[in-house]
């Protein structure tokens, strides 16, 4: 008897477990959201039959908002319609090829659409995304060629302290040439991303894969470190476990710090990888305050990087008031100059808030006889543009 009913009380035990466990595939709303038509529309639906109004928040809107909403820079607001079954949609006019980001405003309050499931994080807030084909976005997508492989290894950190996570991709083929070297692209985020987000908004993996099987890059090494010295690891993925990221956790005051430790980085790659480790075979590139990191690091690492990218760049302390590693500015570029490289690749978009630093940063660059190859797009401060500038910068290099 006992045995029976012990039996009988597994039994219901794992019973509950599946329909706990599978409670998540029925629930929601049984609706499909941003779907890509053949005319490259895009339709949205959203469920609220009790809000008195919905908006999608969109890079792809034309009016620009006056504050970003969510985690979606650079977004316009266009109205949802209401149908008789309190489902609201909209389609929107045929979209340029492009990953797109997106949140609905529901009465004012910022939320994910629920019949979307692809989601990524920026900093501390999220956003829906979708891909729009038939052009540069195909490169953004994972397509039928050789696929690289993305680790994500610790590093020990002297200057840091601790152990850090780091991102780490090797191109198709590396497992198994195991007499082949690679040359290396050390890929930096901005300000809000940590050793994640080239991954996920920037889609660095899918574009390295397709631009490789197309033969319109060479095979390479791509890092993607984490530009926060105060950081472990990417929020949810460090000793913190789950919390919201903030500016108090995780972006303590770190000038420098950075740059002045990004040896460890270089050193743990070049010997734990089959890398390439001359100057020839050295890419650096970065985003914001990346591009800013980008500079500097080029800059101080004597003779060490043949190809440097930066894109929308956040350009301060080239005056005489700098100190540390940023001193001395003008007499660390012009000798970055007459060492030579063989590319110094800027980009940025029209309407970035950070265009006049980069126009005045150009500026010094010509005072100081450095040659450069420029960039100019539409768009602003946005993943939109970063995208376009790696695609491009990767086929230049090595």
């Amino acid at each position: 008897m006992k045995k029976t009913l012990l039996l009988v009380s597994c039994l219901l035990i794992l019973g509950i477990g599946q329909v706990n466990a599978q409670q998540n595939l029925f629930g929601g709303q049984n609706l499909e959201s941003a779907v890509v038509n053949s005319d490259n529309s895009v339709t949205f639906r959203f469920e609220a039959p009790d809000a008195t109004k919905v908006e999608v928040a969109g890079d792809f809107a034309e009016k620009a908002a006056d504050n970003p909403i969510g985690g979606v820079v650079g977004t316009g607001l266009i109205a949802m319609v209401k149908g008789e079954n309190g489902v609201w949609t909209l389609t929107t006019k045929p979209l340029p090829s492009e990953m797109y980001m997106y949140l609905f405003v529901v009465d004012g309050v910022a939320t994910a659409d629920p019949n979307n499931p692809y989601v990524f994080r920026d900093f501390a807030t999220i956003s829906n995304v979708f891909i729009v084909g038939n052009g540069i976005a195909d490169n953004y997508k994972v397509n039928d060629v050789p696929h690289g492989t993305v680790s994500h290894p610790w590093y020990p950190s002297a200057k840091a302290g601790k152990d850090r996570r780091i991102s780490i991709y090797t191109p198709p083929g590396y497992e198994k040439n195991t007499d082949q070297s690679y040359p290396v692209l050390y890929l930096l985020h901005g300000y809000g991303g940590d050793e994640g987000e080239w991954g996920s908004f920037g889609r660095a993996t899918q574009i390295l894969d397709n631009l490789i099987a197309q033969g319109k890059a060479k095979p390479m090494i791509m890092v993607m470190p984490n530009g926060h010295m105060a950081m472990e690891a990417a929020p949810g993925e460090n000793s913190m476990g789950f919390y919201k990221p903030s500016r108090e956790k995780d972006r303590a005051d770190e000038r420098g710090a950075f740059e002045s430790a990004f040896g460890e980085i270089m050193s743990f790659v070049e010997n734990n990888y089959r890398t390439i480790n001359d100057k020839q075979h050295r890419a650096i590139a970065g985003l914001s305050m990346g591009g800013f990191h980008t500079i500097h690091i080029s800059r101080i690492y004597e003779n060490t990087f043949d190809y440097i990218g930066v894109f929308s760049s956040a350009n301060r302390l080239m005056n005489a008031e700098a100190e540390g590693i940023y001193a001395n500015f003008d007499e660390g570029i012009k000798k970055q100059n007459e060492n030579g490289f063989e590319l110094y690749w800027i980009g940025v978009g029209k309407d970035d808030f950070l265009y006049k630093a980069n126009q005045e940063f150009r500026d010094k660059l010509d005072e100081l006889g450095v040659k450069y190859t420029y960039l100019e797009t539409e768009g602003g401060h946005i993943w939109k543009v970063w995208r376009i500038y790696l695609n491009e910068f990767a086929q230049k290099l090595f």
